[in-house]
């Protein structure tokens, strides 16, 4: 019953109160959620440079076993040939076509490594923007919820400060109106 009392006598604070805390409120929520956004893109951006890299690294993994394998078997039946032949000019054949291969193998690894490094560039890059995009879109977010929500606060107390003294001087006139009656009664 008291509360019902106050309220009655005191409907202006409590409506002040009231917008106030309900604006907080979703200010405070509005903020939380867009750090939550800001967190998850961060999380899923880092997942992806960790697996781009793992991807890349697998592969030219791969491409170097494939190419140390070539030339192990290269090697293995250049000296299964030499030892078999016993030939100046095939064991100088054989030599030049291992020189080859061996240099056709270290050229695709670099190859390889190379075009894995500039993968991994462009994915980080592209990870970094983005990210950099959210976070200036929530930045810009956040500055205007707290602009709109200074701006409701400061309207609901420019209101009821209006509306206060507008009752105190429709009082004030009320009362001089009254003692001018009164006055002239007598």
């Amino acid at each position: 019953m008291k509360w019902v009392t106050f309220v009655r006598q005191n409907t202006v604070v409590v409506v002040v109160v009231v917008v106030v805390v309900v604006v907080v409120v979703v200010a405070v929520v509005v903020v939380v959620a867009l750090v939550i956004v800001v967190v998850v893109v961060v999380l899923v951006a880092v997942v992806v440079v960790v697996v781009v890299v793992v991807v890349v690294v697998v592969v030219v993994l791969i491409v170097v076993v494939v190419e140390v394998a070539q030339v192990v078997v290269l090697v293995v039946v250049a000296v299964v040939v030499v030892v078999s032949i016993l030939e100046v000019e095939v064991v100088v054949l054989l030599l030049l076509v291992v020189v080859v291969v061996v240099v056709v193998a270290v050229v695709e690894v670099v190859v390889a490594v190379e075009v894995a490094v500039v993968a991994v560039v462009v994915v980080i890059v592209a990870i970094i923007v983005v990210e950099v995009v959210v976070v200036i879109v929530v930045v810009v977010v956040v500055v205007v919820v707290v602009v709109v929500v200074v701006v409701v606060v400061v309207v609901v107390v420019v209101v009821v400060v209006v509306a206060v003294v507008v009752v105190v001087l429709v009082a004030a006139v009320a009362g001089v109106v009254e003692l001018v009656v009164k006055a002239t009664a007598l």
